[in-house]
């Protein structure tokens, strides 16, 4: 395997998800130099979120038709003009602005990364590149939170965003020289009606889920933005029934390994995404840390995260992919709500310790499922697959922190308290209980699915008498 192809995809992936919280930190000084408030500027938040899910429905129309390194290349510069914009930004209007530029950077950046390694990398060899490329956004908005303290607290928060800079330019030069050239013109012409279907259906059920958990506008605009996306996202499958090449080809979800690994991977993404917003709240409201120690701890999930590169492609060829996903969700789901029982009083070894394993199943379930999408797929279907996890992926881990939101706030209503350990020790018992929902569909999953790229071989009953 040509290792630097998934390298470079990495870095600049690492890149983008890193960018997509590192900025949490750093929102109260931002908004002090703008003049603005920290709930006002969580707009530029839900901003870049909601430019993602606009824009990665088009992703595979536009690798198709211009050509994946091209357009990934193109990307990374969008991606930095936007970080530019960002650092220079003198009011919330320009700042948000910013943030929507860079999302539609980014928009292009993961699933069109994706489709480059994928159709680079022979299918025997998916499961070891995947992994390289799994890496990065799991890692990415771990290190945002503790990184965006230390540069806002010793640097300014500019530096955030200048950073983008030299890495973005590297990654161009790059990808020019080592990814291999990928032709386009085998599009035909862009669906525009389900461009803005499906535009208006993700970004409607984003970011009315971000605003209905992290309410920065009233939640009657969350609640009404919601409905709106759900009767697009209605619209948008009548749509595709009378439309030949939609922008997102939905009917893939035909295909039972495609359709099964993207529903378990939203379903177990919900624990996922509220993770990440729980651990350092609770870290910092229950346990009184700072930003930037809460910060170091929830990086061992991290440590955790880089270590399944190691085990992960022995695993797949030993058990095949439907045990190795049941073991994943199944302790990841129990590693999610594990925290619900940390109090101030338990020792950082064993927090640690159940952080570096919950960052282990949930970098094995990515691994995995991820290489699996595209185990069925030919060629002229990767593009599309890739934009439809990529699209799953923004509105799950949406999900995840809509819930858990609402989780601390209904307790916050029924119990008429404040925020405190009982209340965390709740919220992460139910996402981790959701995330284990994700078993139904998998137990659906045929035994032998995955194996051409796994290399599992089952031992039949007749070879394991002799």
């Amino acid at each position: 395997m040509n290792r630097a192809i998934p390298l470079v995809l990495a870095v600049a992936l690492f890149m983008e998800t890193m960018d997509s919280t590192i900025i949490s930190t750093a929102l109260p000084s931002i908004a002090a130099d703008i003049g603005t408030n920290p709930i006002a500027l969580k707009l530029a938040l839900t901003s870049y979120f909601v430019s993602l899910a606009i824009f990665i429905p088009v992703s595979g129309w536009m690798a198709d038709r211009y050509g994946a390194r091209r357009v990934f290349r193109a990307a990374i510069l969008v991606f930095v003009v936007g970080s530019v914009a960002c650092a220079i930004a003198g009011s919330l209007l320009e700042f948000v602005g910013a943030r929507f530029l860079q999302g539609m950077g980014g928009a292009m950046m993961t699933p069109v990364g994706r489709l480059i390694l994928v159709r680079s990398t022979p299918r025997a060899q998916l499961v070891s590149a995947m992994a390289w490329l799994t890496m990065p956004a799991l890692i990415g908005p771990l290190l945002g939170s503790p990184v965006g303290g230390f540069i806002t607290t010793f640097f300014s928060w500019h530096w955030i965003f200048i950073i983008n800079v030299p890495i973005g330019l590297i990654g161009v030069v790059l990808s020019g020289w080592v990814l291999p050239e990928m032709p386009g013109g085998n599009a035909g012409r862009i669906d525009w009606p389900g461009f803005f279907l499906a535009g208006v259906a993700a970004s409607g059920v984003v970011f009315g889920l971000s605003v209905i958990s992290m309410p920065a506008l009233p939640p009657v605009v969350g609640a009404v933005t919601l409905i709106l996306g759900i009767v697009a996202a209605a619209a948008y499958v009548r749509h595709v029934r009378r439309t030949p090449a939609p922008i997102l080809d939905i009917r893939l979800f035909a295909n039972p390994v495609l359709r099964i690994s993207i529903l378990a991977g939203i379903i177990f993404r919900i624990g996922i995404g509220a993770a990440p917003f729980l651990l350092p709240l609770m870290f910092q409201l229950g346990f009184g840390m700072n930003p930037l120690e809460s910060g170091l701890l929830t990086f061992a999930t991290a440590v955790g995260a880089m270590s399944v590169k190691v085990i992960v492609g022995w695993m797949l060829k030993r058990m095949g992919f439907r045990i190795v996903l049941i073991i994943a969700i199944a302790t990841g789901s129990l590693l999610i709500a594990a925290p619900g029982l940390f109090t101030p009083q338990t020792p950082y070894w064993l927090i640690i310790a159940t952080l570096i394993l919950m960052g282990f199943a949930r970098a094995m379930f990515f691994t995995s499922s991820n290489a699996l999408l595209f185990a069925d797929i030919d060629e002229r279907q990767m593009a599309q697959a890739s934009a439809l996890a990529s699209v799953s992926q923004q509105v799950s881990i949406a999900m995840g922190v809509a819930v858990a939101g609402m989780l601390l706030e209904a307790h916050h209503v029924i119990t008429g308290q404040e925020l405190d350990m009982a209340a965390f020790s709740m919220t992460f018992f139910v996402v981790g209980a959701l995330s284990a929902l994700a078993l139904i569909p998998l137990f659906q999953l045929a035994p032998d699915a995955g194996n051409n790229i796994s290399g599992h071989t089952p031992k039949t009953a007749a070879s394991s008498k002799e």
